[in-house]
């Protein structure tokens, strides 16, 4: 592709095109609709390849951009690009949407145009909002994010899908408003400051704003992102949201949505508010630690298999972003890797239970035992990508963990020590789970008759396990790709932070002198 080919802008509206495409086909030929689909997902991942193999990882400049004028009146453009941070996510977000069609081949049977057509939504608001670099424009697919996973949610659903779905939407929307009254406020101060309205975040990263008035702005974008994540105390609609989603629906929810708040915290929150930023690191880095053993403790609890494996996502998402808000090379690019490994390990566990759902019709933990009987492939499966999500080394978990757990020490003894208890306890959730389903016993007879994988769950589950060897075994070429942004990064927000200090702004602390 040739320098001036618009890949991003393909790689966003693609899917909407299929979207639109999608509906007009007639609904009366359900194979048909989706091997189109199919077919549309896979063009859509061959698509974002050429930002891995193309992307030049010795610089932190964003790369792809395309910028075009939109509201020049009101100083909206279109703007996008990408950097090392960014672009794994992107990658993430169009592999995952292949496996979640396929996972839902044989399980939708109602509304299955429509089902498809929300899926394709959800794709370009993901990557929309991944690749856009004015305010504006992110928020527009920020929001459009909400509608098709409330679809997904209230449509498709369990029986309490209705609750579920509402939950889920007043939550996050409820942060989105906070956000936008922040994103104007930053907007009018800025253009009252420099004379140039604009939305541009490169441009307002060099607002200079009064310390009390950061405070408030980056508490509205930080509610926002941290309902999202979700960070402890606001992930209860979390366990609600992935237990009636459809499988496919908690592999999308659980792999990509989550990140966007991790990713906006580090976007736009951190480098927009540093003074803010300073102050508030000591109490989202211990929120992070009570989420983290929170999460665990709570899934030794759960006696439904999804509603564990969802309050492990508020766990290992506590550990991202400790990692994040350590300000420490380590941690950083920890945080970032294990975006990428929650995506691979926790979407894999969601399909096996989505597997197993479809068979058995239950996900108690007591209804089942001795699966690896009838079922030793899946078993082999199930047994691997568990061993992902402790962290076992040699797995891709253990390097962003171990990465993380660096990076909290360097920053607080008492932190990194706090965060090792989760590890312990994952150890703990996780293979007693996989003792009471797999192994054992056959206690029921409907047990005794199942099926083992077809090929088609066997080449979903395969491709996971691809992923967690080779990132756990050789994760370089991943590391390489945001070295030089996760440097620039924090070379910057040191600058910014210890200019604070320096003001006397805030007092000085641990992340004054990150490296």
């Amino acid at each position: 592709m040739s320098d001036t080919f618009p890949l991003l802008s393909t790689l966003i509206f693609f899917p909407l095109a299929g979207a639109l495409l999608l509906m007009l086909l007639p609904r009366q030929n359900a194979l048909f609709l989706k091997g189109s689909v199919l077919v549309w997902t896979l063009v859509e991942f061959a698509l974002s390849l050429p930002l891995f193999f193309r992307f030049n990882e010795k610089t932190a400049a964003m790369q792809f951009v395309e910028q075009r004028e939109w509201y020049p009146e009101w100083g909206i453009s279109y703007l996008l690009g990408i950097d090392g941070i960014s672009m794994l996510l992107v990658m993430l977000t169009t592999f995952i949407t292949v496996l979640c069609i396929l996972c839902s081949w044989e399980s939708i049977k109602d509304k299955t145009k429509e089902y498809y057509v929300s899926f394709l939504l959800l794709e370009t608001a993901l990557i929309g909002a991944l690749c856009a670099l004015d305010l504006v424009l992110f928020y527009i697919f920020w929001e459009l994010m909400l509608i098709p996973m409330y679809l997904l949610i209230g449509v498709w659903g369990g029986p309490n899908r209705i609750y579920a779905a509402v939950k889920f939407f007043l939550f996050t929307m409820a942060g989105s408003v906070l956000m936008l009254v922040a994103i104007m406020v930053l907007y009018f101060h800025y253009g009252a400051e420099t004379g140039i309205y604009t939305f541009n975040i490169f441009e307002l990263y060099k607002a200079e704003m009064p310390v009390v008035k950061q405070y408030w702005l980056f508490a509205a974008f930080a509610l926002s992102f941290a309902i999202k994540v979700p960070m402890f105390p606001f992930h209860t609609w979390l366990p609600d949201a992935h237990t009636e989603a459809p499988t496919a629906g908690s592999v999308i929810l659980a792999a990509v949505l989550l990140k966007m708040g991790v990713y906006g915290f580090i976007r736009f929150a951190m480098p927009l508010f540093p003074a803010a930023l300073v102050a508030a690191t000591p109490l989202i880095s211990w929120l992070a630690i009570i989420g983290i053993i929170y999460g665990a403790i709570m899934c030794i609890m759960q006696t439904d298999l999804k509603r564990l494996i969802a309050y492990s996502s508020v766990s290992h998402l506590g550990y991202v972003m400790l990692g994040i808000f350590a300000l420490n090379m380590q941690g950083f690019e920890g945080g970032i890797y294990q975006m990428l490994n929650h995506g691979v390990s926790t979407g894999g566990l969601f399909l096996i239970v989505g597997m197993i759902y479809e068979r058995r019709h239950t996900r108690m933990i007591a209804d089942f035992g001795g699966l690896s009987r009838v079922m030793p492939r899946l078993a082999a499966f199930f047994m691997i990508i568990t061993l992902s999500s402790i962290a076992l080394p040699g797995t891709n978990g253990f390097v962003g963990e171990f990465l993380i757990l660096l990076g909290a020490f360097r920053n607080s003894m008492l932190y990194g020590v706090l965060a090792t208890t989760g590890v312990v306890l994952g150890a703990v959730y996780m293979l007693w789970m996989f003792q009471r389903v797999m192994f054992g016993k056959i206690t029921r007879e409907e047990n005794s008759r199942l099926k083992d994988l077809t090929k088609r769950e066997a080449a979903l589950l395969g491709a996971i396990v691809f992923f967690v060897f080779l990132m756990g075994l050789y994760p370089g070429p991943f590391l390489k790709k945001m070295d030089a942004s996760a440097a620039d990064y924090l070379h910057y927000m040191q600058a910014k932070t210890s200019a604070c200090v320096s003001a006397g702004d805030v007092p000085p602390g641990p992340y004054a002198d990150a490296k």
